[in-house]
């Protein structure tokens, strides 16, 4: 399914968007929405029409989701109609879509709903569809790594605002800037900026091929970063030098008390960063919320920085690196442990503190806190691919496998996650000795990406025994 526009629709139908328009414009949105959500119906394609529903819920829902209301439909995850649509997912994307709209019509914030949306859209192949309710989503948890680099990633494959996804990318690794994921999220992102800048055009006028474009674009990519790098330096720099001088007269002020030690951080002066965030932590707002997060990962850079500076050619530097990173995985621990007893019921968290004991093989505790980390619509299909592990690694490999399948039911399409959790899934059925269930499921891999892990071997040597 292709998105449309409307000249592209019928009479009946840009009438009826005609009227929806006009409701939206007299403020009347309960009508607003109902119009829309007709014409999606019919055509789920027709971005302008998605993209006004969406303005209408937004402006609909701040009118009408206070007190009750709105604390009941923030926790609309469990409800009959997120349900609802869930089940239709897999076998009438469509059908889900028109459902999550429905609950967007009294809660446009809805995470549930707007999973829904997106992984519908991407069963529809409807790319502006997606990139709108993602770009929703990581607005409201900007924090949240995996869904950035989902947004990221979408709108590099499919187009969209590059400039909004940059936003959101550089905040995450301005705070962590030696995260792989991110930055190669970003290169993906520049990428696509300079392909869609004149990749196409460039080709067409020199005549050279698509490779000849890429590999000039590899090349641009790569100053393009160079130069993101120095000019951030820089501009950390002058606004050092700036804030210091302004902290003079301006001592009590928390606020630019707290950005220098954010600037410091950048340049990797973690001592002068760690004194700075103490000054606020001793100060009224030293109960904010999101200061300890943001100390803690200050002392997870020095620790990442520390491994940076390591020689790569002392034999000594495996060891020292492996010292290291059991130092920081045990301030990591304790960190997220006392984040998550002063923050009882933040699921992300949870998720966080599972990663953790996943890592350091407390595989019991890890299963506790995935278990509960699914409730996150953000980090539930990956908090089932971590519990997956944990039972494989305690032999449950029926446990791992039920676990397994339950994620792949709430991805419709074929998808990078999706290939990872299949295959997964022929991993531990190779396990429990059902040799033709597994190969079932690296067939269905192979069938779109040979390349992937060691999937062509084992299918190859499937064959060659028969």
């Amino acid at each position: 399914m292709a998105e449309k526009k409307l000249n592209e629709l019928s009479p009946d139908l840009r009438r009826l968007y005609s009227k929806a328009v006009e409701a939206a414009q007299r403020d009347n949105f309960d009508y607003a929405t109902t119009l829309f959500c007709s014409v999606l119906k019919t055509e789920p394609g027709l971005f302008e029409a998605r993209k006004a529903l969406r303005a209408a819920q937004t402006a609909r829902s701040a009118g009408a989701s206070t007190g009750f209301f709105k604390k009941m439909m923030s926790n609309a995850g469990s409800s009959p109609q997120i349900t609802k649509a869930k089940l239709a997912l897999s076998k009438n994307p469509a059908e889900a879509m028109a459902i999550a709209e429905e609950v967007l019509n009294g809660d446009a914030n809805n995470p549930f709903a707007h999973r829904i949306i997106v992984d519908a859209a991407r069963a529809l192949e409807l790319p502006q569809t997606m990139v709108l309710s993602l770009e929703t989503m990581v607005r409201l948890a900007p924090k949240d790594k995996a869904l950035v680099i989902d947004f990221a990633n979408t709108v590099a494959e499919t187009g969209g605002n590059a400039t909004v996804a940059e936003q959101f990318l550089d905040e995450l690794i301005r705070t962590s800037p030696y995260d792989p994921d991110l930055l190669q999220a970003q290169k993906n992102l520049s990428a696509h900026k300079l392909l869609d800048e004149g990749g196409y055009n460039e080709m067409a006028e020199t005549g050279g091929t698509f490779r000849d474009v890429l590999k000039n674009k590899e090349e641009a990519v790569s100053l393009e970063q160079e130069k993101r790098v120095q000019k951030n330096d820089d501009v950390a720099a002058r606004l050092i030098e700036e804030y210091e001088t302004r902290l003079i007269t301006e001592a009590n002020n928390l606020k630019l008390i707290r950005s220098l030690a954010e600037l410091y951080t950048q340049k990797n002066n973690f001592p002068r960063a760690l004194a700075l965030y103490d000054r606020v932590k001793q100060s009224e707002l030293g109960g904010d919320a999101t200061l300890d997060p943001a100390i803690a990962d200050t002392i997870v850079r020095q620790f990442d920085f520390k491994i940076a500076q390591l020689n790569p050619f002392d034999d000594a530097t495996a060891e020292q690196t492996a010292a290291i990173t059991a130092e920081k995985l045990n301030f990591q621990m304790a960190e997220t442990q006392k984040r998550a007893e002063k923050y009882p019921t933040d699921l992300a968290i949870k998720f966080e503190l599972g990663v953790l004991y996943f890592q350091t093989g407390k595989i019991g505790e890890a299963i506790a806190e995935f278990q509960k980390a699914q409730g996150n619509p953000h980090k539930r299909r990956t908090a089932m691919s971590y519990l997956a592990q944990c039972f494989a690694k305690r032999k449950m490999f029926d446990l791992a496998a039920k676990t397994l399948q339950n994620a792949l039911k709430e991805i419709p399409g074929f998808d990078e996650e999706k290939k990872e959790l299949t295959y997964q899934l022929g991993c531990v059925l190779e396990s429990m000795g059902k040799k033709e269930e597994a190969i079932e499921q690296f067939k269905i891999i192979y069938e779109t990406d040979i390349s992937y892990k060691d999937v062509s071997a084992k299918v190859d040597a499937y064959y060659a025994a028969q």
